[in-house]
């Protein structure tokens, strides 16, 4: 009888807390889904010595966030379809199985990507059967889109009997043009479906002109590298990875980029990848572009982003590869950023540190679970932030199991820590930690189109602060640019900083020197009709009338001229355009333009911080 006591005593006990926790956590994914493989990835690929990473979790964070703002880019994966027979490398699936190519779509469309390429070797074989699958499949997804690639390759294996490379390739692209170009989710611009090629020029030589006349559907025809924004009947150019440069391939891409800005009417169809190693290949040659942990990736969406802008767009972007495991640019295993996630909890504070580089990371999200295999998101930390005060999520007394994520940037892997026991002993009558924010110096000096920094100091007076507390420029004049490094920061018991780098734009003031010169002749061309009709109504005046009349309109012109030409009366026709800045005299201090109070801003849970910093731009 004691122990039946017992046993419910213990019951009455663990019931409340039991019934909160089981109240609050309400999971929304597994452990299970954040961890193994979610990619159209075989599950049974492992990683290989050439680079490709073995199936497993990766970022599903949209790829258009690699991009600069307000980008309207179209991304593209470049998709292999020969996988399968004995004469490719065996990646654990068969290209023209309509499950694999459902869940290939599927996962493209998962991370953003908005159609896709097709490498094709002409018809009636297992590499076009899978393409009428992907047609088939991306025509039940809206918006998302299609396009052939034909292969030099093409034309070799498949050529009829007793044609020209030049009778094989008519007949490919009439064969293209009655079966893909019909599908209302083929690519296609300005009502032109896209058609693009490999090699072909470097193997054989082909009249276009010629192929284009035999289509009643006339394609847009995009060439390879620089030259195919001046092909014959090119409708513009792809870029591709070239692993024997030496820098990562990003002198080719600026110079590829330089020259489609020069044909704005083209389609410029920009190139993103992870490296390149055939080492692996058949017919491979030891060519070999690293991968840096996940940095050539980024950098070549850098490249892009430090050409482009929301008001000069890549209207197309193509992802070299989506699965070519021989050549080992594939990102359908995702990219290995090699990064370890490791986390502790002490009382209410949840810290974690990261092993590798941080740049790889988006961001990172913590789950609560109460059976460690069920997981619901407690809250995402932004890249930098390294901890979080469990207190100030008003978590019900209980047992639980906690586990921070790194989340990739996209396509790049997922790290997740193992899970750690927490139990809440928050106090409502606990004092908050005190913080104050600073920064140094509180005054500065930027001349006009440079730059200062600030150090900015989040200092704990007394407590200990485990939430990371958000920087932000508060207010800031369109005459400033804050940037935070890093944007978030964690004082815990003691202090924590961020460079403030505060950026004044240039000047938009008039040379001494005046306008541009070719202003002239049109400034004095807006006089002609006022003096001509001058000296015609002046000659109908007396003589000595018509003396004053002329010393007058000789004033007018001499007023007129030097309005419309005089340097510091010329106002620019469009004020966010530069005009050359006051030259300054050496020796003297160039005149205060503006005074401004920027005020710093620190967020963390429901409380704000704030500090003053002024800057003077000359």
């Amino acid at each position: 009888m004691r122990r039946v006591r017992l046993a419910v005593a213990a019951l009455l006990t663990v019931s409340p807390l039991l019934h909160a926790a089981t109240s609050f956590v309400v999971p929304t994914t597994t452990l299970a889904a954040q961890t193994t493989n979610n990619t159209s990835a075989a599950a049974t690929f492992t990683t290989q010595n050439n680079g490709n990473r073995g199936a497993g979790n990766i970022s599903k964070v949209d790829v258009h966030s690699l991009l600069y703002a307000g980008a309207s880019t179209k991304v593209y994966a470049h998709l292999l379809l020969w996988f399968g027979p004995a004469n490719h490398m065996n990646v654990g699936y068969t290209s023209d199985d309509p499950v694999q190519v459902h869940n290939q779509i599927t996962d493209m469309i998962s991370r953003g990507i908005d159609g896709v390429i097709i490498d094709w070797y002409g018809p009636n074989n297992a590499i076009d059967d899978a393409t009428k699958l992907v047609m088939a499949e991306a025509e039940q997804h809206p918006g998302f889109t299609f396009a052939v690639m034909v292969d030099q390759g093409a034309i070799q294996s498949d050529s009829c009997s007793g044609c020209t490379p030049q009778q094989a390739l008519i007949a490919q692209m009439q064969y293209v043009e009655q079966t893909y170009f019909t599908s209302p989710a083929y690519l296609t611009r300005n009502g032109q479906p896209v058609v693009t090629n490999f090699d072909i020029d470097l193997v054989y030589t082909i009249d276009w002109s010629a192929v284009n006349a035999a289509l009643s559907t006339h394609p847009l025809f995009l060439f390879e590298n620089n030259g195919g924004f001046t092909h014959t009947v090119s409708g513009g150019a792809y870029s591709w990875v070239m692993p024997t440069t030496t820098d990562f391939g990003m002198s080719y891409l600026t110079s590829f980029y330089d020259t489609g800005a020069l044909v704005p009417a083209e389609m410029t169809v920009g190139a993103t990848y992870k490296g390149f190693n055939d080492t692996l290949a058949a017919w491979g040659s030891n060519r070999i572009m690293t991968q840096q942990c996940g940095q050539t990736w980024l950098q070549t969406f850098s490249e892009i982003n430090g050409l482009y802008n929301s008001g000069k767009q890549l209207t197309d972007l193509q992802l070299v590869t989506w699965n070519d495991y021989e050549e080992a640019s594939e990102i359908e295993s995702g990219i290995d950023n090699c990064v370890t996630l490791a986390a502790t909890v002490a009382g209410s504070a949840l810290q974690w540190t990261i092993q590798g580089d941080e740049s790889t990371i988006d961001h990172y999200t913590v789950y609560i679970s109460t059976d460690g295999q069920n997981l619901m998101p407690l809250t995402n930390v932004a890249a930098g932030g390294h901890g979080l005060d469990l207190c100030s999520l008003n978590i019900p007394t209980a047992n639980y199991q906690l586990f921070a994520q790194a989340v990739g940037k996209p396509t790049l892997a997922n790290q997740m820590s193992a899970a750690i026991t927490y139990t809440p002993s928050c106090n409502s009558n606990i004092i908050p930690p005190t913080v104050a924010l600073g920064a140094a110096p509180t005054t500065l000096t930027i001349p006009a189109g440079q730059s200062a920094a600030v150090t900015v100091t989040a200092l704990t007076q007394s407590g200990s602060l485990n939430t990371p507390i958000a920087l932000s420029c508060a207010g800031i004049p369109s005459a400033l640019s804050c940037i935070f490094s890093p944007a978030m920061i964690t004082p815990g018991s003691g202090a924590a900083t961020s460079l403030l780098t505060i950026s004044a734009r240039a000047n938009r003031v008039t040379s001494p020197a005046g306008p541009p010169r070719r202003l002239l002749p049109i400034r004095l061309s807006w006089l002609l009709p006022i003096g001509f009709a001058g000296f015609v109504f002046a000659g109908s005046l007396p003589r000595r009338r018509r003396v004053q009349a002329i010393a007058l309109f000789v004033l007018m012109v001499v007023g007129m001229s030097t309005i419309s030409c005089g340097g510091n009366t010329f106002a620019s026709p469009n004020a966010l355009e530069p005009v050359a800045s006051v030259a300054v005299p050496v020796g003297r201090i160039a005149p205060v333009v503006a005074n401004y109070a920027v005020t710093i801003q620190g967020n963390y849970g429901s409380s704000q911080l704030s500090t003053t910093v002024t800057v003077a731009v000359r």
